[in-house]
Formats: structure tokens, sequence, C-alpha cells
């Protein structure tokens, strides 16, 4: 980026964006419900394990490690050896934005109160966040560190954008992924997160159902379930909607899947799609990356649980064994399609049976992980080859076959496996203290309406962001530029040298 490009362009959008942010600083109120401050005013402290704590740490390593560096080995593999630096930069530049983007208003957006579509401005710059503040876990009475919380949820936001990338690699302008990565966090992924994932959370339900429990009179009773009704709808819009997701279906493979697909059809083909070869310049990176990847994510499944316990060694053993089953399922479908099982159909079942679990990991039985892994990955093959080849849309690395397709599998299956019957875990009703009575349809169909509403959400808020950019700075570089490759153009430096 020329230093006119962004005195026109990328200035004014900081200052924009700054401007945005400042007027929380004259804000006196008392923040909005959230979590945290509602369970602190509602019951006793809760206690703090030193135990959740180390393993919440290392679980925002893992998901960090899974960007820098899985993302950047698995992605810029499968690139030709002229666009690998492209890759590198554009999934470096999204990390380290987003985390900027995060502490300044990202966090209060997800996860205040405000409305069910997003949050509000009392938490903009971590306002109250501090060393005693704290945040809620799916247990009563056990808490952690609300800045654990900030560090672990900020880690997702990093890497969701980032795998949107895959899409349309290879001809995209750099300039243009400067100006996506800030306005698609604001304004898909932090309200999608909201969304799903806010709630009250178990203190503050649990004290509103002790009080109605507790309620002698009429009068009382009623005042009391008026508080409980309060407390229940301070949740985002698809978590009230009865919609499960434990560590990101929705949120970040679906979100990130549908604004891939939005994406390479708005940006449109490589040079010599379906014409020349655009093969790999280094499957071994590849396989390498995805490596990292499983290994990260038992940090992104495992750690959404945000305690040490039982219910963390469930997530952890459905993301060893649905992703066993992908691989496996992969390349024997592939080998019997085309007569051969190649390295990178075992490297694209790995990652396909990582997202299918991602939404039941905590709730699914380890038989019904091992059935979804086997059954995602012949469905996201036909999607990364005979659909997307009769359509003829260009999505280089397979972002909606594998991520956005993987993740609706996984989604609507959520509401099936999380079925006791079936070895799940139930769904815990925090009025009462038990387990729910569960329907299978009636869970589905919340399943499908989260599904619906992430996929409107992204597709739709996807294209009005990249036709602004569009007409701002452009989407894609020149032929001349395009054809020699973005590493020497676009940052000036190669991958390689012989």
């Amino acid at each position: 980026m020329t230093f006119k490009t962004w005195s026109r362009v990328g200035l004014p959008a900081l200052l924009l964006a700054t401007a945005f942010a400042l007027p929380v600083l004259a804000q006196t109120a008392a923040p909005a419900a959230d979590a945290t401050t509602t369970a602190a005013a509602a019951a006793a402290a809760p206690t703090v394990n030193k135990g959740d704590v180390a393993w919440m740490l290392t679980s925002s390593l893992l998901v960090l490690m899974m960007a820098v560096p899985g993302l950047f080995l698995f992605y810029g593999g499968l690139l030709r050896a002229k666009n690998m630096l492209s890759m590198l930069m554009q999934v470096g530049y999204c990390v380290a934005i987003v985390g900027l983007i995060w502490v300044l208003y990202g966090y209060s957006l997800a996860f205040t109160g405000g409305s069910p579509f997003i949050g509000g401005f009392s938490k903009a710059f971590l306002s109250g966040v501090t060393l005693e503040s704290l945040a809620a876990t799916f247990s009563v009475g056990v808490a952690i560190p609300e800045l654990v919380y900030v560090a672990f949820q900020m880690t997702f936001a990093m890497i969701t954008p980032a795998l949107i990338f895959g899409a349309f690699a290879e001809r995209t302008k750099f300039t243009a992924v400067v100006l996506f990565v800030p306005l698609w966090v604001t304004f898909v992924y932090f309200p999608v997160a909201h969304m799903v994932w806010y709630w009250a959370g178990p203190d503050a339900i649990d004290a509103a159902a002790k009080a109605v429990a507790a309620a002698a009179d009429g009068t009382a009773k009623t005042a009391a379930q008026a508080a409980l009704d309060g407390v229940l709808a301070d949740a985002g819009y698809i978590f009230a909607l009865g919609a499960i997701d434990f560590a990101g279906g929705t949120v970040v493979h679906i979100n990130a899947g549908i604004a891939g697909l939005v994406a390479c059809i708005m940006v449109g083909k490589r040079l010599g799609y379906g014409k020349e070869a655009l093969s790999p310049h280094s499957l071994t990176l590849t396989m390498v990356g995805a490596a990292l990847l499983w290994v990260g994510w038992f940090g992104f499944n495992a750690g959404s649980n945000l305690e040490a316990n039982a219910v963390t060694g469930l997530a952890m053993m459905n993301t060893f064994i649905a992703t066993c089953a992908a691989a496996i399922s992969w390349m024997f479908v592939e080998w019997l399609v085309k007569g051969k099982p190649s390295m990178l159909g075992l490297a694209s079942g790995i990652v396909a049976g990582l997202v299918a679990v991602t939404p039941p990991s905590g709730f699914s039985g380890i038989m019904g992980s091992l059935v979804l892994g086997l059954v995602v990955s012949p469905i996201c093959f036909i999607f990364c080859t005979a659909i997307k080849n009769a359509l003829g849309y260009d999505d280089a690395l397979d972002v909606f076959g594998v991520h956005g397709v993987g993740g609706i599998v996984g989604a609507i299956a959520t509401g099936i496996l999380v079925s006791p019957s079936l070895g799940g875990t139930g769904i815990f009703d925090y009025t009462t203290g038990a387990v729910a009575s569960y329907d299978m349809a009636t869970q589905v169909i919340a399943q499908l309406k989260a599904v619906g509403v992430t996929v409107v959400w992204s597709g739709v808020g996807t294209a009005v962001i990249l036709f602004i950019i569009s007409v701002v700075v452009g989407l894609r570089p020149s032929t001349d530029v395009e054809r020699e490759g973005l590493d020497i153009n676009e940052h000036g430096e190669r991958a390689y040298h012989s």
C-alpha cells in the first residue's frame, strides 16, 4: 500500500473506527448485565480454580497456533509459490488487527447486553475488566478471570476472518483485505458471536430460579418470576431460539464458509481457472499445517468448556474420534471415485472432521462423533468436486466446501447427537438444576433456524462489505500483477530464491 493510498483510504477508515469507539469513554452508567456482572450481583462470589485457569490459558495459545503457524502453512502450501507470502501476510495482518479491534470494542459488542443481535459499549477499551473481575463458566459457582476469557475468545475472532482468505486466494488486493477484515469482524462476526454465545450465565439463572422457589406469596412469586424471565431473556437471538453450538460451528465455520462463497463469486475466478494447472506448490507444508490445526483444535473444542472437567475430556475425545473417522472416510471415498487416495484428501478429511465436530463436541457421545465423521467427509467431498465444478465458482481452497458445508452438517447433527438416548449429554436446564426433557424435532428445528440466520447474516453482510470495498479501492489487482504473482508485486519479496 503506498502512502498516497493509505492517506486516502486506510487513515480515514482508522479515524472513522476510532471516532466510532471514542464516545464510550464518556459513559459513566453502570455496565449492562452480562454473564459476569449479573452472576456477581445475584449470588455469592464464584470460586476460581487454578487448574481451570491453566487449561484456558493453554487453550488460548492452542487456538492461536491454529492461525499462526497452522493456517499459514495449510493455506500457503496449497497456493502456487508466487503467492505464498501473500497468504502469510493476509493471515498475519488479520490476527494482529483483530486483536487490536477486540480490546477496543469487539469484546464489548460480542459479550455484553444491548440487544438480541449485538452487545453494547459498556466494556469498550476493556472498561471494567480488571484483575478481580470474573467470567462465568457453565457450572454454578465456578468462574475464571475475565481477562482469561477475553484472551480465549479473542483467538476465535482472530482466526475466523482468516479462514475466508482461502476462498479468494491468489487474486485479491492486499488493500482490499486491509479494509475487509475490520469491517467484516465488526458487522458480521461480532453480531453472530453475540447472537449465539451471549447469555446471562448459570449463576444468574440459578439465583433467579431459587428466588422463585423461595417466594412465599403470590405477589412475591410473581415478582420473582418476572425477574427470572428477565434473566432468561438476557441472551443473544440464536441462543434464545434454543440452538446450541459448543465451540463455533455457526460462529466460526458457517460464518466464514458462507462469506467465502460470496467472496469468491464477487471477486471472480483466478486467471486460467479451468484451463491451466493451478497446482499446490508444497503439499508437505499443507500436511504440516493440517497437523498443527488438529492439535490446536483441542484448544478450540475442549477449551470451549471453560473448565477442566469431564465434559472437557468428552470434547477432547470427540475431537479425536470424529477427525479420525472423517480422515479415513475421505480417503476411501476419494480412492473409490478417483482410483487413488491422496495426501491432500487425507488432510481435507482431517479438517472436515474437525469442522463438523466443533458444534457438538461437548454434547455428543463418542460413537455419535464417530458416525458424524464418517458421514461428513462424503458430503464435503461432493461439494468440493461435483457441485463446485457444476456451478463453476472458484473457491480456491474449498472454504465453503469444507468449512461452510461441514459446519452446516455439524450444526444440524448437534440437534440429534445431543440426545441422551444416543449417548449425548442432553441440555442442562439451570432453572431446575437438571438435564431438560429432550425432543429431537424441536432441537433440530432450532438448529436449522440457527443455520438459516447465520447464512443470511453472513451472506448479506459480506456482499455489502465487498461491494463497498470494490467501489473504494477495487478487489483485484491488474492482470499482469496476478500473472506475475502477488508476492513480488504486493509485498516486494519472494518466498523462495533458486
